[in-house]
């Protein structure tokens, strides 16, 4: 089969792999129908050495089910499937909390013998607690949106969840990539009253307001954080959803957050520093956030995509042939494209 290889920063390539096999009872294989670029994929596409073992890219997928293992028990050949970020048995002590993201049997796609997602099949490693079910055809034209369950829906999602929005809650989004418009549409979701969106590139924004943002701020740094102190009455926001994963976007969460109000932080980290001082501990001010468990949200997302309530696969503003997924990494990297959707 053709998948995608990322030799080194700026040199993906698509070549023929092994085709993926069962190599374990609970395994299944999957044929992918539609998989995607993600804004974490462009962190080591800037900055990866050069190696001649590549890496396997791809973490967001959906497709039908080819065969199955013979200890698979929830699913068959013919099933259209969405597949979370991370396998995981769905069964260990942490699954059972809701942090699949902490599998105690549970793993990346790519590393270690597993395909990744940005090919044309993979081996899904227990298959009956990694994958979902969608209650649709390979042809819905509902699978862009179901897509983003397999990753940036249920990221925005959990930055609002660990966040505790809620009705009337005041939230400020730092980024305006497709998590951090998934958190407008998540905070929007969960009640939030008034949603500012900070972020500068107006195609996004405007899809930003579409999606529920109440305001835009454009601005940066400290002039950023007094406009957003001035549309919240002086006081900040009550939760801040940071989504970019750079140092600055912290600094501006804690800048734009309220006293006793608390940041979420979903943006993969690109710094180990978190500006954490002795002023924001005087002002009561929570820090969470963390990795996504997008297995434990994706059933309960699903029926407002199916309702047609959210349609975030309108952040999928260009689409790709696998072969020409380089052109998609570049156009991402360039900002010419908010996310990239790839079809096999």
């Amino acid at each position: 089969m053709r998948a995608t290889l990322l030799y080194a920063a700026d040199d993906v390539r698509v070549e023929d792999v092994a085709d993926p096999k069962i190599q374990n009872p609970t395994d299944a294989v999957v044929r992918i129908v539609l998989s995607c670029i993600c804004g974490s994929d462009l962190w080591p596409y800037k900055s990866l050495p050069p190696s001649d073992q590549p890496r396997r890219m791809g973490h967001e997928f959906l497709g039908v089910v080819e065969e199955t293992g013979s200890e698979v028990r929830g699913f068959e050949p013919g099933d259209v499937v969405v597949a979370p970020f991370v396998w995981a048995d769905n069964t260990c002590v942490y699954c059972r909390e809701g942090l699949q993201t902490s599998c105690l049997n549970g793993g990346g796609w790519g590393v270690n013998g597993v395909d990744g997602g940005q090919g044309q099949a993979a081996r899904v490693p227990y298959a009956d607690g990694t994958l979902v079910k969608l209650p649709v055809g390979e042809d819905s034209e509902l699978l862009p949106d179901l897509l983003t369950l397999s990753d940036i829906l249920c990221t925005g999602y959990h930055a609002a969840r660990t966040a505790g929005v809620e009705g009337g809650d005041s939230v400020a989004v730092i980024g305006d990539g497709a998590v951090g418009l998934a958190a407008v549409m998540s905070a929007k979701l969960l009640g939030a009253e008034r949603i500012v969106l900070m972020g500068r590139h107006t195609q996004r924004t405007d899809l930003g307001r579409d999606f529920g943002a109440t305001d835009v701020v454009a601005e940066r740094g400290d002039e950023g954080i007094a406009k957003v102190r001035e549309l919240t009455g002086g006081e900040g926001a009550h939760k801040v959803l940071e989504c970019v994963g750079l140092k600055d976007a912290l600094v501006q969460s804690f800048g734009v957050v309220r006293d006793g109000g608390t940041i979420s932080r979903v943006g993969v980290p690109q710094s180990a520093d978190v500006p954490f001082g002795v002023g924001d501990f005087m002002r009561n001010i929570t820090l969470t956030g963390g990795v996504a468990p997008a297995r434990a949200y994706i059933e309960e997302l699903m029926p407002h995509i199916l309702s047609g309530a959210l349609r975030p696969g309108r952040v999928f503003d260009r689409t790709v042939a696998l072969d020409d997924i380089s052109d998609g990494y570049r156009a991402m990297n360039d900002r010419e494209a908010l996310k990239v959707l790839v079809r096999p």
